[in-house]
């Protein structure tokens, strides 16, 4: 089994910066890459960043320029420094995972952390 563990949520105002955190564990041959979804109340979930193994990254263009997705390989865990945020940045941000182990190459999800940028 294989466990993804966000932190790093919270409240900030807006023009305030955050970082999440992702940790995969559990049973990994390989990590093919990993990425940041969100969902607003009332929206469909959408890709915010993602990474590949190798380091290219992919961001919306919502972000681009104010967020910044990193990942670290010893520890299987994956950042998103998120910075000059907006309102319309509030979310759930889903941890994101596609992952080789015993089972085959399978998508793994977080159980999510809350952003909420408001004065």
């Amino acid at each position: 089994q294989v466990q993804l563990v966000e932190s790093g949520g919270g409240l900030v105002q807006p023009g305030g910066s955050l970082r999440l955190s992702c940790a995969a564990s559990g049973n990994i041959f390989r990590i093919n890459n990993m990425g940041w979804y969100r969902q607003a109340p009332g929206k469909q979930r959408e890709l915010v960043a993602t990474i590949i193994t190798g380091g290219s990254t992919n961001y919306a263009d919502s972000v681009k320029g104010r967020f910044s997705i990193s990942g670290d390989n010893a520890k299987n865990t994956v950042y998103l420094q998120m910075n000059s945020l907006k309102p319309e940045d509030t979310a759930v941000y889903y941890c994101n995972a596609d992952i080789r182990n015993l089972l085959g190459n399978r998508v793994y999800w977080g159980r999510g952390t809350q952003v909420t940028v408001s004065s």
